[in-house]
């Protein structure tokens, strides 16, 4: 199974692939992504089973992301790990067809109630 990790952050998507490990799903290939666009790109080469996307990104936004892949009819299971927790953004992003949205900082235990519906383990 393949999950894109996408965060402008080197050092956000280190910390979200050691979270997935320690939650179990080390036998997963992880595919990573600087930015929303650079995402929606690796939609097109790659057939991924979750997408983890950061919100606030330059380019084009996880948001932005969110609406284009849901635009084309792909319906790949979408979650945020962001800070950005206000209602109206929860409310948006889950209008949008976000399947989750997982705060940081996050335990390992955390993400694995979050995705392990969309990964077997």
């Amino acid at each position: 199974m393949k999950i894109l990790i996408c965060d402008d952050s080197m050092a956000m998507r280190r910390i979200v692939q050691r979270t997935l490990r320690q939650a179990g799903f080390e036998d997963h290939e992880v595919v990573e992504a600087e930015n929303g666009k650079l995402g929606l790109d690796s939609t097109e080469s790659e057939s991924l089973d979750l997408i983890l996307s950061d919100w606030n990104m330059p380019e084009m936004t996880g948001i932005q992301f969110l609406e284009a892949l849901r635009a084309k009819g792909d319906n790949t299971p979408f979650g945020f790990i962001t800070t950005e927790q206000t209602p109206e953004m929860r409310q948006l992003a889950l209008e949008t067809g976000a399947n989750f949205l997982l705060p940081k900082p996050f335990t390992p235990q955390e993400m694995a109630e979050k995705i392990g519906g969309f990964l077997e383990q």
